[in-house]
């Protein structure tokens, strides 16, 4: 009992005083702050300051071409933003359209490749896993070219695929166009995404191998199923990868851009349907260089995304599942 009371005597300091660092603790704090003082700097410089001048621009009158010119007015970015630019409500129209199909393709596509991936019963795991992941390391523009011409309605595979295995006439300029239709570009669009997956699916496949085979084995000697042992142990012991890939997956929907600049240049074609925010975003910034709007663009989306995530990360402990955690 007397090396308990020592313990709480010397976490509290003594008599709530607080507890003086010895001489080795100041020379490790020192050490750790050196370590992280390039992050630090690199984290001040990058996001913290531009992301504080953004925020004044905001309510600025700001041109990059004459920033002598620049004046203060006040909240007529965000009056404009919030009720006079119609293109603002259409973009994020179009993003959260995308998201709610791309989304839970993109999630269950990396659970279920990884779950496969996973499997003792399959014949060269490793070659697989390479393969999977592979599309990763190619480049976003070169892959995006390379689905222009694998989407090309007349001598992309898909058409020639379809054409070869059904026998339908759809390998020519009037068959599925499928960067063209404004029906099925959402689905253009998520099959370039899921291409790319391969991040996800190296998560999922890590969690999957750090749940303990104990409790899969126990399962079987009580007669679960395959689905009840999915339903009842993997699946909630890889629940913190799942939410962590959620969140990256939220975030990186909501600053869609690439494919959409990369296959049209920003135009919305077809009919407005690829009109994302963040293209809206680049065109009154980087177009028509008027900053001073593009970044009260910037912080509305910034607010939004933070509101999402956070109301995730405040669900997150009704299905999250973190061992050791006290409910």
């Amino acid at each position: 009992m007397d090396y308990l009371h020592e313990i709480q005597r010397s976490l509290a300091g003594g008599r709530g005083q607080r507890k003086r660092l010895s001489r080795s603790e100041l020379r490790e704090a020192r050490w750790g702050f050196a370590f992280i003082g390039l992050w630090l700097v690199g984290f001040v410089a990058f996001y913290a300051l531009p992301m504080l001048a953004s925020l004044v621009f905001s309510f600025l009158d700001f041109d990059l071409l004459n920033p002598g010119n620049t004046t203060f007015v006040g909240f007529m970015h965000w009056r404009r933003l919030l009720f006079e630019d119609p293109r603002v409500w259409q973009s994020l129209q179009v993003t959260f359209v995308f998201a709610a199909i791309s989304l839970p393709i993109g999630m269950l596509s990396a659970l279920f490749l990884a779950i496969i991936l996973n499997s003792a019963d399959l014949v060269g795991r490793n070659v697989f896993r390479t393969l999977f992941y592979a599309p990763t390391m190619v480049p976003v523009v070169a892959g995006i070219l390379i689905w222009s011409g694998v989407l090309n309605p007349t001598t992309g595979w898909i058409n020639q695929g379809i054409q070869a295995v059904t026998g339908l006439d759809v390998a020519n300029p009037s068959g599925i166009r499928w960067l063209d239709d404004p029906r099925i570009i959402y689905l253009s669009y998520t099959m370039i995404g899921v291409w790319g997956i391969g991040n996800a699916i190296l998560y999922n496949l890590a969690a999957l191998q750090g749940v303990p085979s104990e409790l899969y084995e126990a399962a079987k000697i009580d007669g679960a199923s395959w689905f009840q042992r999915l339903r009842s142990i993997m699946l909630p012991m890889i629940s913190p990868v799942i939410f962590y890939n959620l969140v990256l997956s939220v975030v990186g929907l909501m600053q869609y851009f690439q494919v959409p600049y990369v296959l049209n240049g920003g135009s919305g074609y077809p009919e407005g349907t690829t009109f994302f925010y963040l293209i809206h975003f680049y065109r009154q910034s980087f177009q028509f260089l008027n900053m001073g709007y593009g970044s009260a663009i910037a912080w509305l989306m910034f607010v939004i995304a933070l509101g999402i995530t956070g109301t995730l990360f405040a669900t997150a402990r009704h299905w999250v599942y973190y061992a050791g955690e006290r409910r």
